[in-house]
C-alpha cells in the first residue's frame, strides 16, 4: 500500500514539474503583458486592453483587444510554428507587420486584411529576396526579385508574373532589358549575352518572333524575320565589313544554342499565404437579430478557422476566446438568394424550331474553323478587313468535296472576314480545338428563354464559354465598318472591357424560304463556377431603366437596371485605377466610331450567402428558425478564392475580381437620383463586369428617337443620344457606382 501511494506522489510532482516547465516556454516566446481573467472586469464597448489568450487549438495570441477582437499591435503564434507581429484592425492584420514561417522564411511589410498588401519584402528560405508592391499576396508593381540561383529582375510585376518593362541578369552575364508577359519575354526587347552578341527585336513567349536583328561583337549582323519554326524564318547575313549576304550560318542556332542557358528561374514557391493562417474570429463577420451582445447558453461556440475551415469548439475555461457574439456595424447579414433550379436557357434538342439552323451553324463553324490556313501573323493588311472579303460555301445534304454529308436542310454558309477573325481568336488565346468542341461538340447549345429588346435571339454553348446572338444586316455593316479600329483597339489594351468577337457568319436557306440569319460569336462574360446572384445592365439613364418586378420575382437569371442598382463597388485602389484608365479607353473608342447605347453588364458572386429553409423562403444565416441552419459559401467551397493561388492568377480586369458591395438606399423613387445613399452595410463579393451592346451608330433612326422623346421626358434622361453626351453620361455614371476602396 505505501509503495503505491509512494508513486502516486512521485507521479503527480513529475507532472506538475512538467506542466510548470510547459508554462515556462510558452510565456518566455512572449514578452510580459497582463492576462485578461474571466473574473476581470468586463470592458466597455470600444475599451483597448492588453491581453494574452490561449486559443483551443493551442494556438496564442497576446496584445491589444478591443471588442472582442485584436484591435492595435499584437502577436499571433500558431502551434505549426508561423507567427505573425504587428498592427490588428477589427480581428485582421491591417498596416505593417512581420509574418514569419517555420522554413525561416519571412515577409516584412504592409497588409491588408490578412493579405501581403502594399510595399513589402519577402525573403526565403533559399535566401532568395523579393523587395516591392504587392497586392493580395500577389507581386503587382514595381520591384526587383534577387533569386537563389544568382538570377536578378528589376522591374514591372503583375499577378506574380514579371510583365511590363523590366530587366533580367542571368548569373553568367547575360542579361535582357524590354518587355514581359506572364512571366516571358514578350514584345519588343533586347537580349546581351556576356560574349558582346545581341538581338534587337520583338519576342514571343521567350523566344524571338517576328522582325529583329542579331549583332556579333565583332560587328557582323542579321536582319530579318524570326522564328522557332524554321520555315517561317528568313533574313539577312551581313559579315563584318561586308554588305554581301552569307547563308552559311544558321539564325536556329539562336533558339538551339544562344538561347540555352537563358533560362527564367521561377522562384520559390510559398507554402501557405498568411491570409489562410488568418484566424476567423467569432462576432467578426455575423451580426444578432438585436444588435446587441449575445450570449451562448451551453458554454461553447463553434467557429470557422481560417487555415483549414474545420469547426473548432471553443470551451468556457479561463484565457481562452470571449464566448460573445457581436453584431458588425459595416458587414451585413447574408444576402436572401433565391437560386434557381435548372441552367438559364431552353436545350435545342430534335422537334425544336431552330434545331436545324443549330446544326447549319455547327457544320458550318467546323468547316471555317477547321479549314487549313497560313500561318496567322498578328500584323494584318489592309485587305483583310475589305467588306467583300468574304467567302460562300454551299452545304448540300448529300455532301461534296469540301463538306460533309448532313442531316439538315441544304444551305449555304458565309465567313465575313475570315482571316481577321481567326487572328482575333488567337489573340484573345483561344484554341481551334476547344473553340469548335464548345461549339460543335455533342451537346446541344441553349436558346435564351426570350430575345432582347432588339428582337435579337441568344444562344449559350454548353460550357457556357460562348455566347451566339443574331443580328441585323445594319448591325453586320456597322461591325465590319468598325472592325479595323476594333482590331487595333483589343490588340493594343489587352484589359479591354468591350465584348470580345470570335466570328462573324450567315446562314442562308435554300428554296422557297431564301431565309439569312445573320449572327456573331462572342464571349460570355458570366462563364464561370461561381454562381452568378445578381446581375445589372447599367447604361447611366434613368428613363425606362426600372425592371418593374416585385422582389418575389427576381432571381439570379433576371437583368436588372439602372433604377433597380442599390450598391457601389469598391475595388482594391490599383484595381480601382486600371478600371479607370480603361473605361476611359474603351469609351474614347466607341466615341470615335460613332457607338451610343452600349452598357455595362455587371454580374457578382456573394461570397456568403444564405441556406434556404425546407419551407422554401430563404434565411440569413444565423438569424433563421430552421432546424440544423449552417452557413454555406456557394459551390466553389468555403472561402476558395482567398485561399486557392490557383483561383487568384486567374483575376483579371472584369474577372474574377474580389471586390466589396455596399448597399445604398435612395431617398426617394425619383428617376432624379440614380445612385443612393451609402448605408455602409458591406459584402464581399466577386465580381464581373464588361462593356456589352457596342454596335448601335448614331444613325437616322436614333436621332429621330431623340427628337421624338425629347420633346416629352428630360432630354438628359433617356439612351438615345449624341455618342460625345452619351460617353460623358456613361462615365460619369460609372464612376459614381465604382469607387476606390479605402
Amino acid at each position: 500500500m505505501s509503495k503505491k501511494l509512494g508513486f502516486r506522489k512521485a507521479l503527480e510532482s513529475k507532472l506538475k514539474k512538467s506542466q510548470a516547465a510547459a508554462k515556462k516556454k510558452a510565456i518566455s516566446i512572449f514578452t510580459a503583458m497582463s492576462v485578461a481573467h474571466v473574473d476581470d472586469e468586463e470592458p466597455g464597448p470600444g475599451e483597448v486592453r492588453q491581453v494574452e489568450k490561449f486559443l483551443s487549438k493551442g494556438d496564442f495570441y497576446t496584445g491589444q483587444w478591443c471588442d472582442n477582437l485584436p484591435h492595435g499591435n499584437g502577436k499571433f503564434l500558431w502551434t505549426d510554428g508561423c507567427m505573425y507581429i504587428g498592427e490588428w484592425f477589427k480581428g485582421k492584420a491591417m498596416g505593417k507587420g512581420t509574418f514569419s514561417w517555420p522554413s525561416g522564411a519571412t515577409y516584412e511589410g504592409e497588409f491588408k486584411s490578412g493579405f501581403m498588401d502594399g510595399k513589402g519584402t519577402y525573403t526565403g528560405c533559399s535566401g532568395e529576396a523579393y523587395k516591392g508592391h504587392w497586392v493580395m499576396n500577389f507581386k503587382h508593381g514595381q520591384g526587383t526579385q534577387s533569386y537563389a540561383n544568382g538570377d536578378y529582375y528589376e522591374g514591372e510585376w503583375r499577378r506574380g508574373f514579371q510583365e511590363g518593362h523590366g530587366r533580367y541578369q542571368w548569373k553568367n552575364g547575360n542579361h535582357y532589358i524590354g518587355k514581359w508577359r506572364n512571366g516571358l519575354m514578350n514584345g519588343n526587347g533586347t537580349m546581351v549575352w556576356s560574349n558582346g552578341n545581341r538581338y534587337d527585336g520583338f519576342w514571343e513567349d521567350g523566344f524571338p518572333k517576328g522582325n529583329g536583328n542579331f549583332r556579333w561583337a565583332d560587328g557582323s549582323f542579321y536582319v530579318g524575320v524570326w522564328s522557332k519554326d524554321g520555315k517561317e524564318q528568313n533574313g539577312t547575313f551581313y559579315p563584318s565589313g561586308s554588305q554581301s549576304g552569307n547563308l552559311d550560318w544558321d539564325p536556329q542556332q539562336v533558339f538551339l544554342e544562344d538561347l540555352k542557358d537563358c533560362k527564367i528561374c521561377p522562384g520559390e514557391k510559398v507554402s501557405i499565404l498568411p491570409s489562410q493562417k488568418m484566424p476567423h474570429w467569432p462576432g467578426m463577420d455575423k451580426g444578432s437579430n438585436d444588435g446587441k451582445l449575445r450570449n451562448i447558453s451551453d458554454g461553447k461556440l463553434n467557429y470557422s478557422w481560417g487555415s483549414d475551415m474545420n469547426d473548432v469548439s471553443a470551451d468556457g475555461d479561463e484565457g481562452v476566446v470571449n464566448l460573445q457574439l457581436e453584431a458588425s456595424e459595416t458587414r451585413g447579414n447574408c444576402p436572401q438568394i433565391k437560386m434557381p433550379n435548372k441552367r438559364q436557357g431552353q436545350t435545342i434538342s430534335k422537334g425544336h424550331k431552330n434545331y436545324e439552323l443549330m446544326l447549319n451553324l455547327q457544320l458550318g463553324i467546323r468547316h471555317s474553323v477547321g479549314r487549313p490556313g497560313p500561318a496567322i501573323s498578328l500584323d494584318l493588311k489592309s485587305s483583310a478587313f475589305d467588306p467583300r472579303e468574304k467567302i460562300w460555301t454551299k452545304f448540300p445534304t448529300e455532301g461534296s468535296k469540301y463538306t460533309p454529308p448532313h442531316q439538315s436542310c441544304e444551305f449555304k454558309w458565309k465567313d465575313y472576314c475570315p482571316l481577321v477573325f481567326r487572328t482575333l481568336r488567337k489573340l484573345f488565346n483561344v484554341d481551334a480545338a476547344d473553340y469548335m468542341i464548345s461549339i460543335c461538340g455533342n451537346d446541344a447549345l441553349r436558346e435564351l428563354s426570350s430575345p432582347g429588346k432588339s428582337g435579337s435571339f441568344f444562344y449559350l454553348t454548353n460550357d457556357d464559354r460562348y455566347m451566339i446572338k443574331t443580328m441585323k444586316k445594319a448591325e453586320v455593316k456597322v461591325l465590319i465598318r468598325m472592325l479595323p479600329a476594333y482590331y487595333k483597339h483589343v490588340r493594343s489594351f489587352e484589359n479591354t472591357l468591350v465584348t470580345k468577337f470570335f466570328g462573324l457568319h450567315c446562314v442562308k436557306l435554300t428554296g422557297t424560304a431564301q431565309k439569312k440569319v445573320r449572327f456573331v460569336i462572342m464571349g460570355n462574360l458570366f462563364c464561370t463556377d461561381y454562381p452568378i446572384h445578381r446581375r445589372f445592365d447599367l447604361k447611366g439613364s434613368s428613363h425606362g431603366r426600372l425592371t418593374g418586378k416585385p422582389e418575389s420575382e427576381i432571381d439570379p437569371t433576371t437583368t436588372l437596371k439602372d433604377l433597380d442598382l442599390n450598391y457601389i463597388f469598391r475595388l482594391q485602389k490599383l484595381w480601382f485605377q486600371e478600371f479607370c484608365r480603361q473605361v476611359d479607353r474603351d469609351c474614347d473608342f466607341l466615341e470615335q466610331e460613332r457607338i451610343m447605347d452600349y452598357s455595362l453588364l455587371v454580374g457578382f458572386h456573394f461570397r456568403e450567402v444564405c441556406t434556404p429553409c425546407t419551407s422554401g423562403v430563404p434565411t440569413p444565416t444565423g438569424n433563421g428558425d430552421c432546424e440544423n441552419e449552417a452557413s454555406w459559401l456557394s459551390q466553389t467551397g468555403k472561402d476558395q478564392l482567398l485561399i486557392d493561388p490557383s483561383r487568384l492568377s486567374s483575376i483579371k480586369l472584369g474577372i474574377s475580381m474580389p471586390a466589396r458591395a455596399e448597399k445604398t438606399v435612395r431617398k426617394s423613387d425619383s428617376e432624379a437620383q440614380l445612385v443612393g445613399e451609402p448605408t455602409g452595410v458591406m459584402h464581399d463579393i466577386i465580381l464581373f463586369f464588361g462593356i456589352i451592346d457596342i454596335l448601335q451608330d448614331y444613325d437616322i433612326t436614333k436621332k429621330l428617337e431623340h427628337a421624338y422623346k425629347s420633346m416629352h421626358y428630360d432630354p438628359t434622361s433617356i439612351s438615345a443620344v449624341d455618342p460625345k453626351q452619351y460617353s460623358k453620361r456613361f462615365r460619369d455614371f460609372i464612376f459614381r457606382i465604382f469607387v476606390e476602396d479605402t
